[in-house]
């Protein structure tokens, strides 16, 4: 029972913490989008360029996360990032200067992977550490929490604030998220043992493998990063859909909240290569729908989207805590710099297109494009995986 109560904390300290930074932090600049562009004279293509400053954060993070082999410093940096994701968010009301505006998005790209890449590896080292299911499931719920959090939240402040009072909101709301996010998180055991005594080892697929994932999740990102960060400007600007962009971004943060715990139930069925094929075709459907016209396509493709690019992400960062048990977040940190640099040359590019023809939509369809060259990567990856699987068990077949 009172293991079963730590480990209950443990998942909750990582949900919370994943709200502060991927949903106050990180996706409460999309709803806020369009009241910075109308109150603060935020451009077109500056709200582009913020968005790649935020990713790029995202990929410094990342790229260190990567480097980093010692759980004490990672728990370290973990709790610094969640207070710099604090003090972000209150330093985005304190300018309307499009040059500090681009500082303080990078340093909460920064406290974004501090909590998503050393936070989720921290966890999951816990749990494969004391002999629970190693799945992201139920950790994973925080990022659609997050994100139909910041939905609601701005859409109900926007009725009496302004854009610069809504972050000084949300950054009153991170503090209260931040307390039990640091204190449920029990500081890292740093041995090679779970607690039933079991040596923890690292099994990592091959190089070539290695280079087809990571391409693979490259194009994830791209899918991603157009929708999640464009979507209530492309929304209020069909026709007719004029103010329904925040409605649209609240369904998708919840269709992503139970997604996760849902995918982990498809992968002990079909494996986890094989889900991750039916994801990205589905959110190739989610990115593509709300351009077809109307409040119905455009409600469904933010249901299929919310739930495979957090699902994606989510299998792909669960294999690579099991590829790597005993340090989860260095691979982590590698598959996310793919994802990373995608998240930088999404939203410029969209931005660069958008300042031409006065709309985001087109970055939709470049996003669809290059999810369909990652759906063929992922299949590609089966191959890799069959071929490697037969190599090991010819290996272990011959005599000594």
């Amino acid at each position: 029972m009172r293991e079963q109560m730590q480990r209950m904390k443990v998942l909750g300290a990582g949900i919370l913490s994943l709200i502060l930074v991927m949903g106050v932090a990180r996706f409460a600049y999309t709803p806020l989008l369009p009241l910075m562009q109308a109150q603060a004279g935020l451009g077109v293509a500056e709200g582009g360029w913020l968005a790649a400053w935020n990713y790029a954060g995202y990929l410094t993070g990342a790229l260190t996360a990567s480097l980093i082999s010692d759980l004490v410093l990672k728990d370290r940096l973990y709790r610094i990032g969640l207070v710099v994701a604090v003090v972000s968010t209150v330093a985005m009301g304190l300018t309307t200067d499009v040059f500090w505006w681009s500082v303080w998005r990078f340093v909460a790209g920064l406290s974004s992977a501090s909590g998503m890449l050393l936070g989720t590896g921290l966890i999951l080292n816990w749990l494969i550490r004391h002999q629970h299911r190693s799945e992201l499931g139920i950790h994973f719920t925080g990022i659609g929490l997050g994100i139909a959090g910041c939905a609601v939240a701005v859409w109900v402040m926007s009725q009496w604030f302004d854009w610069r009072t809504q972050w000084f909101i949300l950054s009153g709301l991170g503090v209260l998220l931040l307390i039990p996010a640091w204190r449920w998180l029990p500081p890292p055991d740093r041995t090679s043992f779970t607690v039933g005594g079991q040596k923890m080892e690292d099994n990592p697929p091959g190089p070539a493998f290695m280079r087809v994932f990571m391409a693979a999740y490259f194009c994830a990102g791209v899918g991603y990063v157009v929708s999640a960060t464009f979507i209530v400007a492309i929304v209020n600007k069909l026709p007719g859909l004029e103010g329904r962009g925040a409605l649209v971004f609240l369904v998708l943060g919840l269709s992503a909240v139970p997604a996760c715990i849902v995918w982990d139930f498809i992968a002990r069925r079909i494996g986890y290569l094989n889900s991750l094929v039916l994801s990205y075709v589905l959110q190739i459907a989610g990115i593509l729908l709300p351009l077809a016209g109307g409040l119905a396509p455009a409600l469904l493709g933010a249901l299929l989207f919310g739930g495979n690019f957090i699902g994606a992400v989510s299998l792909v960062l669960t294999m690579a805590g099991r590829y790597y048990p005993t340090r989860p977040a260095k691979m982590m940190g590698k598959m996310t710099i793919a994802y990373g640099v995608a998240q930088i040359l999404g939203p410029a590019v969209t931005g660069w297109l958008a300042a031409g023809r006065g709309s985001y939509a087109d970055g939709l369809y470049v996003a669809a494009a290059v999810m369909a060259v990652g759906t063929v990567l992922v299949l590609v990856l089966k191959g890799i995986e069959v071929r490697e699987n037969a190599a090991i068990a010819v290996a272990g077949s011959d005599p000594v």
